[in-house]
């Protein structure tokens, strides 16, 4: 079994890339790899965060290894939050006050459009590859369900009348922005076996 690094510590995002990955793959956490670090995520794009992070584990530690940077873009707010996406209510990273706040600026919007862009990095013997998941919708009037993390509540896809938190993690994992990244990245490292 091949191993790879995904640079998170987001548990998460750990457990939903580890339910597509396994059994192909052995995912290490940052944790079982002893990173601790604060990883800056200081570029301008998805794409630009998920490089930074890659970059940092595959120079620090000589492992392959990926990393993902996912923002929610909403169309009557000129994209916000988008790369903003985790720290929207401050440095704080409160998922609740993320929401909240998103909700309060969506106050007087009658055009609800937004999706889900998710971005993997992956660095394999020094060579980096992208991988894009999207996924459109629009956003709830109020947070509905328990399952899930970050704006799941105010999410709903298009094709669904229920938010993200109210679909439950399978069926999350299938049609996920996340999920379509990693399908695309599982099948870039089928080619690589």
């Amino acid at each position: 079994m091949k191993k790879l690094v995904f640079a998170t510590n987001n548990a998460h995002k750990l457990s939903e890339v580890r339910a597509i990955l396994v059994p192909d793959y052995e995912i290490i956490s940052l944790a079982e790899l002893n990173c601790f670090d604060d990883i800056p995520e200081t570029a301008p794009t998805l794409e630009g965060n998920a490089l930074l992070k890659a970059n940092y584990i595959y120079e620090k530690f000589g492992c392959d290894c990926f990393a993902d940077d996912t923002g929610l873009e909403v169309e009557a707010l000129n994209g916000e939050p988008g790369v903003y996406s985790a720290r929207y209510a401050g440095e704080a990273n409160d998922a609740k006050a993320n929401m909240q706040k998103l909700l309060q600026n969506m106050t007087d919007k009658t055009n609800r459009k937004a999706c889900f862009r998710t971005v993997i990095a992956l660095i394999i013997d020094g060579k980096i590859s992208y991988f894009e998941g999207r996924i459109d919708g629009a956003i709830a009037n109020e947070p509905k369900g328990t399952t899930g993390f970050g704006y799941d509540p105010v999410f709903i896809p298009n094709g669904y009348n229920q938010s993200f938190a109210e679909l439950g993690t399978d069926e999350k994992n299938k049609i996920s922005h996340r999920a379509l990244a990693v399908k695309k990245l599982v099948e870039f490292l089928k080619t690589k076996v």
